[in-house]
Order: C-alpha cells, then structure tokens, then sequence
C-alpha cells in the first residue's frame, strides 16, 4: 500500500512540475506606444483595466519584449530603456519576461533583416563581435534594473538568417518590393542561403552573449512556419553542423497567414502539422520548443470569425501542452492587445475590450 500511495504521490508531483513548465504568454511590444496615444483597454465587463494587469486576468503569465538596437528614426519604442519600463511592469505583476533581440534598428522577419546602420560596413568578424557586445551590455543593464530574462531569442524569425539587408523605402524605412512581392538584397552579411556558415556563426555569437551575461537564460533560436519540417530540417541543420547551440527552438505559428500565403489551405492542417514538427525536432534536437508568436484574426462585423480563433486557440493551447509529449513549454500571443486596424490578429476590439479569443487563455489551465 506504501508502494502504492508513494507512486501515486510522485506521479502527481511530476503532472503538477509540467503544468507549471508550461507559459501563456503576449507579445505587448506596441503597448507603451498605445498608451502614449491614449489608448485604453477594458475588461469584459467594461471596467477599465491596465493592459498587463488584464492579460494576468485572463491568465497570461509570461510576457515577450522584441528590442531593437537604435530605433531613434522611429520614436525610439522598443529600444532598451522602453524594455526595461515593460519589463519592470511585467515583473511586479509576476510574469516572466521572453527577451526578443531583432539585431536592428527596426522591424525583423523573414523576408528582411536589417544590419543596425552603426554596424553597416563592418566585416563578418566585426559584426559577430558587434552582436556579441550589444548582447552583453542590453543583459548587463537588465540585471542592475534587476530584470533577468528567462528566455532570450538571438534573432527574431531567422528562416532566412539575421543580418542581411534589403533596399527600403528612405521615407517609411520598409522593404521594397517588385511586381512579384520579391525584395533586393543589398547586404548579405548573414543570410541563411547565401552564407550559411555566417549566419551560424552569428547565433553561435548570440547563444555564447547570452551565457556569458545571463547563464540562467534559456537561449531561443526562433524560426516561421512552425507547419514546414523541411524548412527547420534545413535551417537547424545548418546551425548544428557550424556548432551554434541552443535551449529552445522557437516557433511562429499562423494558421491565417499560412493559408493567406498558400503555403496550407486547411488551419486545422496547419496545426496538426506544427505540433508533428514540435515532436520531430525536439525529439531530434533533445530540446524544449515554445510557440514565441501566434495571431488569429479579428473581425468585429462578424463575431463568427473571433468565435472560430477562439477555437484555434484553445486547440494549439490544449495539444501544445498535452500532445507533444511534453516538450512544448508555452504559447505566446503576438500583441494581443493591439487594435484591428493596427494589425488584425489581435484579440482586442478596436476600442479596447477583449473579443472571444482571449477567452481561451481563460479557460485552459495553467499554473
């Protein structure tokens, strides 16, 4: 009976150690700059509420910063001492922090990688130790705001490397694109397929600053398409074979983007894609995975359509945790909070109140 009750006892120590491994998370990167223009959120009973404090009500536990190295051209939001007023917030709250290095002055995705301009011109070497020593300082000036990141990314979606540039628009600072939706690469420092060995050589840098700064951070390597095995067979192949180490592998995860692109017709397809991949590359890798970025769309004329999110939602949360044999430790939301006419893959109305969506944070259980 001993034998039995002990049993018993550590199988419900070890459920209890998972569930609370696993993190609901919001990117709220866009949420000073709101707040600066006199936004406002509410709850769902109308009362106005302050942002992280209502996403701790809808059970949010984790938060996600992205920092660009000089955003000066773009009224200087997200730039470290922006961070560090999230950040503190978010800890007073007593959510861990998901530190998220673009390696730019702006925004970082797949289809472009800006070299910060105070790095343009340097070489490889140069760059790697540029990386190095902007990654230690930013950690450096955390830990004496006594901010200690849990996760910290090195690169923001780096399918296509990090440190590369496109040519821009020299008035909005975005890409320019032909007929076909295809950018000109003016820079190809780190760019995945190109130089593949430099791009490795760049998260190896990253990864290497991290533990250096902050040796209880779990280092992130973050990719798009978290459906597409090929592209994180390929892509991680990469950064293992030129000896880059990592914690985590990150995934962004948009069923309405995916089928937006073509690249998948079905959103439930999307999903049960994903979480194949989250197996196959944890197993593989013998690391942990977080889905760092997710959306689904928000359209206040049709109530259908945030009542269809709310049900992707609820089942990437469910499988995340409970599918993939433990191995997914959380799932964030990019910029919930933010209003549809912003980016419609938020989960707030235009006017600030939380849509269905968010409901499914509420309703599934965690720590």
């Amino acid at each position: 009976m001993r034998k039995i009750i002990f049993s018993a006892v550590m199988l419900l120590m070890g459920l209890t150690a998972t569930a609370q491994e696993f993190y609901k998370g919001a990117d709220v990167g866009w949420m000073t700059e709101m707040e600066s223009k006199g936004h406002k959120w509410y709850n769902a009973e109308g009362k106005e509420t302050e942002c992280l404090q209502l996403m701790k009500e809808y059970g949010i536990n984790a938060v996600r910063l992205r920092v660009w190295v000089d955003p000066a051209k773009h009224d200087n939001w997200c730039n470290l001492d922006d961070v560090i007023v999230k950040a503190k917030r978010a800890q007073r709250l007593g959510m861990e922090i998901m530190l998220d290095f673009h390696y730019s002055d702006w925004w970082c995705d797949p289809a472009k990688q800006p070299i910060p301009a105070s790095w343009m011109g340097h070489s490889y070497e140069q760059m790697k130790q540029d990386l190095k020593d902007y990654t230690i300082s930013v950690l450096n000036t955390l830990k004496k705001e006594g901010i200690t990141p849990k996760w910290v990314q090195v690169g923001n979606e780096t399918s296509n490397g990090l440190l590369w540039s496109v040519e821009t628009d020299p008035v909005t600072g975005w890409e320019i694109k032909d007929e076909k939706g295809n950018t000109k690469i003016t820079t190809s420092m780190g760019h995945s397929r190109l130089n593949p060995t430099q791009y490795a050589g760049f998260i190896r840098a990253g990864a290497e600053a991290v533990k250096e700064a902050s040796p209880s951070s779990l280092v992130i390597v973050h990719l798009d398409n978290g459906f597409d095995k090929e592209l994180y067979e390929w892509n991680l192949g990469i950064l293992a074979e030129n000896g880059a180490q990592w914690d985590i592998i990150g995934m962004s995860l948009y069923p309405y983007w995916a089928k937006e692109s073509g690249l998948e017709t079905d959103a439930d397809k999307c999903i049960t894609r994903c979480m194949e991949n989250i197996r196959a590359v944890s197993e593989k890798y013998h690391c942990d995975v977080i889905i760092v970025e997710t959306g689904f769309e928000v359209d206040e004329q049709h109530p259908e359509v945030m009542e269809e999110g709310y049900r992707q939602l609820s089942r990437v949360l469910q499988e995340s945790s409970h599918s993939t044999n433990g191995r997914c430790k959380g799932v964030f939301y990019w910029e919930p909070e933010c209003k549809p006419s912003q980016y419609k893959l938020g989960a707030f109305t235009e006017d600030g109140h939380p849509t269905r969506i968010m409901d499914a944070f509420k309703g599934f259980p965690v720590k």
